[in-house]
This record gives structure tokens, sequence and C-alpha cells, in this order.
């Protein structure tokens, strides 16, 4: 029925008390009270349900209509007809040639009569078994013992007992008749039944037509079950029935094949000879087929013999046929010419190439070097210009030289040129006049210092004599004068900077006299501006910092989420504190020993 307006508005009231617990819960037709506070979606039944009042059976497993459904474990189809509903007379509608009633004539399995049943009304056949519609539940489906039934062992074992009495009778025949065979030739027997196994369908084996491969269903008592040797149940899927693990049962442990005595049956049927094995067996059975006889286990070195000899025919035959069509079409000069490899140039070494024709991988391009000449060291120097700082001076560090393009005078130049808090000792010199190699070097020259071997390199040097000791002594007492001469010609440098010096600043003073009239004395007010002038630049350089770590911040951020500039024009001009602390803190980048400060 349409529910009102009203009856709404109650419902909905009563669904409120119900949650604030003023009213009671709602109670299902099993007498149990539901939860007002499940949700709508979940308490309301569909409508093709059919409720009549609340209830939540709809969300519960319905298990005894499912079981009533599905069949019961045991049950299965019904085999054969059954003779104890015979009739003895045809009825109506049964079939017309046997007399059934389970079937009609069209579906009849029998042999047409002569005179169907419907008219002699003799030998009516036994009605069949109606087959029931089973439902399988999931194991019911994949249950292969269901059906089967226990009687149909004892046909297994009546076939064994069979077997085992013709070979007991056999045994006895021969005693009888005095036959008695000897060790080898029992072990001979034995060894012909083991390699005609496959042509012998004894009970309890299987023997595949097309491989050839006896499956026993019995296994060694002493060796490891397969279902043993891992028990997680996701591991290599074992065949109870079949007693059969083709996967390797280690797989998951990280065992590979060859760490484990066993690696499924895929294994060992694929791995080692057995690929082999099997070209042999398959010429094995192509040479029967063209009626040789032969058999792989039974006469394995005649198998082997054909099989060599078939394919050094089959070999000849292919070289024949080729050089027939050379001999007629021509030509075999193209297929004795040298490889492309060499007639091209081609190589097989590995280089991938982009989409606009660079190299991305394999034959990597040289490093290019600047166009300034590079490892050349001019004047018989080891390290290069620049090399070595004293007093404000740039040098060389091989010899303490402050003088560019001089030449060098190695360990006895340190001595005469390093500083005073770093004076290397005397080596003494010898007496006698010895020879010693000293590497040449042109000015083109860039070999690395590790190409010893180089035979150039090697053809370019030269033996010089080395110097006696009043030539060396000559030397030094020059080069001490003339660096003397230069720490003058420095000395008076420095002289006239500081009288120059001395000039501005009584300049300076002279014209801070004449401003400041109100002063009492020129010291007090030099004493008071230096102070001025001193806090003016401190508090420039804390500014200058502060502005230093703004740009710093606003360099790290990305370029896109910068604010912009706000192009404020600056009012005034930095005053002379402001210049100086910006002088004080600017970098110099230029200069190399920046980075040593």
């Amino acid at each position: 029925m349409k529910k009102t307006r009203e009856d709404w508005r109650k419902a909905k009231e009563l669904e409120e008390a119900r949650k604030a617990g003023t009213a009671p819960a709602a109670v299902d037709e099993e007498g149990r009270d539901i939860n007002p506070h499940i949700p709508q979606y979940i308490s309301a039944a569909p409508w093709y349900y059919n409720t009549e009042g609340p209830t939540l059976k709809h969300q519960r497993p319905q298990t005894e209509e499912k079981e009533a459904r599905i069949a019961k474990l045991d049950e299965w189809f019904h085999r054969g007809v059954d003779h104890n509903k015979r009739a003895t007379k045809y009825q109506k509608g049964a079939c017309e040639n046997c007399g059934a009633m389970t079937h009609k004539k069209k579906d009849c399995v029998e042999r047409p009569r002569k005179v169907p049943a419907k008219f002699s009304g003799v030998d009516i056949a036994p009605d069949e078994f109606i087959q029931p519609i089973l439902t399988q539940d999931f194991a019911g489906k994949r249950d292969r013992w269901n059906g089967y039934s226990s009687t149909e062992h004892a046909a297994i074992i009546e076939e064994y007992q069979k077997v085992e009495d013709a070979k007991r009778e056999l045994k006895a025949e021969r005693l009888n008749t005095g036959v008695e065979d000897d060790d080898d030739d029992e072990e001979e027997k034995d060894g012909d039944e083991d390699k005609y196994v496959d042509e012998v369908d004894m009970p309890g084996t299987k023997v595949d037509s097309k491989q050839r491969i006896t499956v026993r269903n019995l296994r060694i008592r002493e060796d490891t079950a397969k279902y043993l040797r891992n028990l997680d149940p996701n591991s290599a899927y074992y065949d109870p029935k079949t007693r059969s693990m083709r996967d390797n049962p280690y797989k998951d442990m990280g065992k590979g094949p060859e760490m484990v005595d066993y690696a499924g049956e895929n294994f060992v049927r694929f791995s080692g000879d057995t690929s082999k094995h099997a070209v042999a067996q398959m010429f094995a059975w192509e040479a029967q087929k063209a009626g040789v006889d032969v058999h792989l286990l039974a006469e394995p070195t005649k198998a082997e013999k054909l099989k060599f000899e078939y394919v050094g025919k089959k070999e000849e035959i292919k070289s024949s046929v080729a050089d027939s069509i050379l001999e007629r079409y021509g030509g075999r000069e193209h297929l004795e010419a040298p490889p492309k490899a060499l007639l091209l140039a081609q190589t097989e070494h590995y280089v991938e190439y982009s989409r606009s024709g660079k190299i991305i991988k394999g034959a990597e391009k040289p490093i290019v070097c600047s166009r300034y000449e590079e490892d050349i060291y001019a004047n018989n120097h080891t390290q290069v210009w620049g090399s070595f700082w004293k007093e404000g001076q740039w040098g060389y560090q091989c010899c303490f030289s402050l003088i560019q393009n001089s030449y060098c005078t190695g360990e006895t130049g340190k001595t005469i040129n390093a500083p005073t808090d770093e004076k290397l000792p005397v080596a003494p010199a010898t007496t006698t006049t010895t020879t010693k190699q000293v590497e040449r070097y042109d000015e083109n020259d860039d070999d690395d210092d590790d190409d010893d071997d180089d035979p150039m390199r090697n053809m370019r040097k030269k033996l010089v004599p080395e110097k006696t000791e009043e030539e060396l002594e000559e030397e030094r007492q020059s080069r001490i004068e003339s660096e003397k001469r230069r720490q003058k010609k420095r000395d008076r440098k420095r002289k006239k900077k500081e009288d120059r010096k001395k000039r501005k600043d009584r300049k300076a003073r002279k014209s801070r006299k004449s401003s400041s009239s109100s002063s009492s004395s020129s010291d007090s007010d030099d004493s008071d501006s230096e102070e001025k002038r001193k806090k003016k630049v401190a508090k420039a350089l804390k500014a200058e910092e502060e502005r230093i770590k703004q740009v710093d911040a606003l360099l790290k951020i990305d370029e896109r989420k910068r604010p912009f500039n706000s192009m404020n024009a600056v009012e005034t001009a930095p005053d002379e504190a402001e210049l100086e602390a910006y002088h004080m803190k600017r970098k110099r980048d230029e200069d190399p020993m920046a980075a040593f400060m």
C-alpha cells in the first residue's frame, strides 16, 4: 500500500526514537532485535524477496537452500540398467523397437528388430536408470575419485593373480622337463625383459605410445616422497593420483636445479643428454616405419651407426644438390668471397645513436681539449707559472722563482728563493763533471708523463753535460745580486707610496682644521670622526650582510616562484661607509687566492 505523508512522518519519528533509545528496537521473524543504527541500504530487503516485516535474513548466507540444491559428495550417476523392473508386455508410450519406457524409438541403441517389441510383445528390454541432474559443489567437481567403485579394484587383483599363476605354471613345467638355465641365461632374459618393457602391457604400468616412456605406479620406499620435499602448499603442485611433480619444489627457496638432487620431472626430462636420446629414439621409430629392423634399447650400437650413416648421406645429398645448381647456373665466386665485415670495413662494436645522430652509447668521442697548449713547461720548469705565492707575487713552485719565463734552477733555486721561515738546506755539489739525461720538449709536445715507452719521445732526449761547481756558484751569485736589486726597487716603490699617503693625510688634516672652526684641537676632532666613521662602517657592514643573505635566499628559490622586483628608485646615493662596506664584502671571483682566504 502507498504510504501517506502522516505514515512517513510517524515512521521517521519511530526511527529517531529507536536510535535515541526511547523506543524498543525492531524484531525480526526469529525474535532477534535489529540494531537501529544499521544503514538503510543494509536493513532494507530487496523488492523481490517478498518480506512482510523487518528482517536481516537476506544478509545471512542461505546455507539450507544451497545445501538442498547441491548434491552430496558420495552421490553420482547410476550405471547399467534396472533388471528388477523389467516389464513382461509392451506398454503404451514405450520404445517401439525394444519396449523400454525410458527412451523413444529414435533414441534406441539396440539393433532394429525384425519384429519390433510393439507387435511381438516379447523380450521387453529393461528400463535404464534416469540420470539425475547433479549440481556438484567446488570439491565435488574436482574429486577425481567421485563415482569410483571399490569393487572395480577386484578386476585388477584378478589380473595380477592370473599373471602370477601363469609364471608359476611355466616354472613348474621347466622343472618337470629338466631344463635348467644357468644364472647368466637368467640375467640375460631379465635384461631382455627390461629392454622390451615398452612392448609389454604389464599391470601396474602405463605405456605412452608416443614417447615410449614406462611410468610405474610404485616407488622405492627408501626414496624421499616428492610431497615431503617442500611442505609449502603454494610450492610445486603434486598430483597424488599419478604421483608426479612437474615443477621444481625448491624454486621458491632460492635453489636452482643444479643445487638440488631433485628438480621435478620436467627438468629431468629435458636436461642433459635427454634431448639427444629423444632424437635417437625418433630416428629409430622412423627407421622401423621404413622397414629397418632396429631398436634403440635392444641395439643401441646398431641404431647409432645407422644414424651416423643416414646423417652423412643426407649431408652428401645436400652438397651434391648445391654443386649441381652451381654448375648449372654459376655463381660459386660469390660464395667464396671474403666476409662483408672485411669488404665494407664493418665491425661488431656496439654503438647507439640518437635521432639526431649523436652517439649515446658505444664509441664515445674523445674529450676535446682547449685551444690552448696544455702540459707544456717552458725553460725546463716542472710546474706552471702561478703555482707559487710569496709576498704578493706569483712564481714557479718548482724553483720558487718570481720572474716569469725565467730558466728553472731546481732545488738550488729553492734554497735561495725560499721564504725566510722555510729555508732549505743546500746540497753539497760534486767536483767531478758528470752527464745526465735531460728531457727537452718541443713547444707543441703535449705527451703525458706516463708515456715513457714512446720512441719519438726517447729520440728527443739528449745528453747534456752537467755544469761544474764554479759555474753554479757564479750563477748563484748573479741570482742573489739580481734579487737584491729587485728588492731595493720594491723598497723604493713602497717608500714612495708611503710618502704619497702621508702627504695626502697631511692635506686632509689641514682641510679638516680649516672647516671645523668650533673644534678645540685637531687630535680630538680626528679621534671623534674616526670613531663615528667606524660606527657607520660597522652599521653598514651589518646592513650589507643582511642584503647578501636576502640575495642568497632569493637565488635559492626557483626563478618561476621568485617575487617580482619592486623597481623602487633609490632616493639617496650611498655614502662612504656603505661603499666601504660593499667593497669589503664584495666577492672577487677573479682572485685566484679567494678560495684559500
